[in-house]
């Protein structure tokens, strides 16, 4: 099974162009070798979760991260989201703590978000896959060129969505949203480094009031308590 074997139905017809452009057969090439080698992540059938969890039509909201987590077990394939089970990330405690603060929500016991991915947040990283232990090891191969072509696929519908930009890094993709059609909400980025920033800046209602103002059901922002 290949990388492209997994694109999700709903995506091919806007993403299918990519997949045979000299760009992504080269970068699936260099993936396979770097698997042959060292472990990487996510496995290859979680590659594209987040497309999987949140088809094209569905998308609401776009939540660009940068690259998967590079530990054993636990990315999946959504930005910021981590496997059940596995301690919760930094920045998304950080997330955690904004959304307790700005809504007055309990912080879960897990760092799993397919709740809002299901919900229509697409959870897309700029790069989708890493070596393990090596952040931004895959950046620069190709996967950035894949993933603005997702950025435009939800820019070009005729049905706005809500852009997620949070750090310079994200906020360089402006340039592939028109902002008179979508929205967009900016910030500092949740990590450690800039969370003095992040906080107070009250995303979720941002968001929420863009959905809603775009004629969609607002995101419950809730993730529920997984321990039994």
């Amino acid at each position: 099974m290949t990388v492209t074997d997994v694109l999700p139905e709903s995506w091919r017809e806007v993403l299918g162009e990519e997949l045979e452009k000299p760009y992504f057969k080269e970068l699936t090439d260099f993936v396979e070798e770097e698997r042959a080698k060292a472990p990487v992540y996510p496995p290859r059938g979680e590659v594209f979760a987040a497309l999987e969890a949140t088809p094209y039509d569905r998308v609401k909201v776009l939540v660009l991260g940068q690259d998967p987590y590079h530990g054993a077990g636990q990315g999946h394939g959504l930005c910021f989201s981590v496997r059940p089970g596995v301690k919760t990330p930094p920045s998304l405690r950080n997330i955690y703590k904004e959304m307790q603060a700005e809504l007055g929500y309990d912080v879960p016991d897990n760092g799993y978000l397919m709740p809002w991915a299901e919900q229509g947040v697409l959870l897309l990283n700029a790069v989708l896959t890493v070596r393990g232990g090596e952040p931004n090891s895959h950046k620069g191969k190709g996967w950035e060129t894949f993933t603005d072509a997702v950025i435009r696929a939800v820019a070009s519908r005729p049905d706005p969505a809500v852009f997620v930009l949070w750090g310079n890094y994200a906020q360089k993709k402006l340039r592939l949203i028109d902002e008179t059609r979508h929205a967009v909400v900016k910030g500092a980025h949740p990590s450690p480094l800039s969370a003095k920033r992040f906080f107070g800046s009250r995303p979720f209602t941002q968001i929420n009031e863009a959905v809603a103002a775009q004629g969609h059901e607002p995101i419950d922002w809730r993730i529920p308590d997984l321990a039994v």
